[in-house]
């Protein structure tokens, strides 16, 4: 049951004149005494909320930054009109700050026997998934001076996927990509490893590609062209320890890095290598293999979706020990992790050497651009101490880079907004050389 404030305002415009002409007992009554049958027969009126039936329909997941829309269908059963409002409650990171209030409350009339269907527009701030909490109903008289208020529990999820910002690079990069598979209206030769097919040679072509066997059995000089290495495993690796929680603007190490994974997935998927994804700290968090490449983005992008940074050291002996059993044939590792000093010399430099004995491996690492902008300051003793602090970092981290170096690991060390795409040209490179 819930007042409303038209009963309160109701009471204490009667109570005025009660205090200024007769201020009794008596006279309270009898102006508050008609106001109490009056709430007492609205609330009487107003139609029951437990025996509503309720529905829900609509999204059930959204890429982070876009709304999702979701219906609640509302019947009803009983014999008197349902005049509600109605608060559709989910977890606050389902809305734009400040914008919950509006969203969620809805008003509603159903006649006896009919049903009526509000949508809920949900704009999430976080990815994972959203589960809807109790719809409270709070159902009014025709007065309405009293209301009955319930709630309903009306199960219902929406995933909240990865925003894949970096798919805007993806034109430029099939466009190397092509044109490193000789496809391209430009007549170059192609690079790689794998046999293609024959052309005549024309000025400024490598003389080594000459097929001196198809030349005497043509009237003009050929050469063969070639193509990058084709069905390669590679198997990305997302580090979900705790330095994967730091934050770098406004998003996580975590979020940055499924980005890049997200961008390579989509490349590699079209240039016809196998990709798998592995999330690891101190356990498996997920495992995606064996997925055609037309399925296989959406696969990781829906195992990516639920993932958060855990507050726990990463056991790197055991995530190596999980990539060898994942990858049991020569492949590309792709590690996304941190280039913090402790981290890789403690923990990833010790299981190094076998990684690089059977496999191809290259280390992401989202860089902050905040350092770089320390590195500069200037002009006050803390401006100065602040830019030593900064080329320290700065320096570490190269160091660092250098001794995954020495182990033949390619090292991609890029903002957020830049390691998407370097990553891309990292594989891009290595499959022109045929190190793949």
């Amino acid at each position: 049951m819930a007042l409303t404030g038209r009963a309160a305002l109701l009471a204490a415009l009667g109570t005025l004149p009660v205090g200024l002409l007769e201020p009794s007992w008596t006279g309270i009554l009898a102006v508050n005494g008609p106001l109490a049958l009056a709430c007492a027969c609205d609330y009487a009126l107003a139609a029951p909320v437990r025996t509503l039936r309720l529905a829900r329909s609509g999204d059930t997941s959204v890429r982070l930054g876009e709304s999702a829309e979701v219906g609640l269908t509302v019947t009803n059963t009983g014999s008197r009109t349902l005049r509600a409002r109605i608060r559709d409650a989910w977890p606050p990171s389902s809305w734009l700050p400040g914008t919950e209030s509006a969203a969620s409350r809805h008003r509603l009339t159903v006649p006896p026997g009919e049903r009526r269907r509000v949508t809920t527009v949900l704009h999430p701030t976080r990815r994972g998934d959203r589960r809807a909490a109790r719809v409270t109903v709070r159902s009014y008289g025709p007065l309405g001076l009293l209301a009955r208020q319930g709630g309903h529990d009306v199960p219902w999820t929406v995933r909240v996927l990865p925003a894949f910002n970096s798919r805007k690079h993806l034109p430029s990069k099939l466009a190397r990509l092509r044109e490193l598979d000789g496809r391209t209206s430009v007549l170059t030769r192609g690079e790689g490893t794998e046999f293609d097919s024959l052309r005549d040679y024309v000025p400024g072509d490598d003389t080594r590609s000459i097929d001196w066997r198809a030349t005497a059995r043509r009237p003009r000089v050929a050469v063969r062209t070639w193509r990058p290495e084709r069905d390669r495993h590679i198997l990305i690796c997302l580090d979900t320890g705790r330095t994967s929680a730091g934050r770098v603007g406004d998003a996580p190490r975590l979020d940055s890095a499924m980005d890049a994974a997200l961008l390579l997935a989509a490349l590699a998927a079209r240039a016809g290598d196998r990709v798998d994804l592995l999330a690891h700290d101190r356990r498996v968090r997920a495992l995606v293999q064996g997925r055609a490449a037309r399925d296989v983005l959406p696969a990781l992008v829906n195992a990516m979706a639920p993932l958060e940074p855990e507050l726990v050291e990463t056991d790197t002996r055991t995530m190596v020990s999980t990539i060898l059993k994942s990858a049991p044939r020569r492949s590309l590792v792709v590690l996304l992790t941190s280039l913090d000093a402790a981290p890789i010399e403690e923990g990833l430099l010790p299981v190094l050497p076998q990684l690089t004995q059977r496999h191809t491996v290259l280390v992401a690492s989202v860089a902050d651009p905040h350092i770089e902008r320390m590195t500069k300051s200037r002009g006050t003793t803390e401006a100065v101490y602040e830019a030593a602090a900064g080329a320290q970092a700065q320096e570490q981290r190269r160091r660092t880079a250098d001794q995954l170096a020495r182990h033949g690991v390619t090292v991609v060390d890029a903002t957020p907004e830049e390691l998407a795409p370097a990553l891309a040209d990292a594989y891009l490179a290595l499959k022109a050389a045929g190190r793949l």
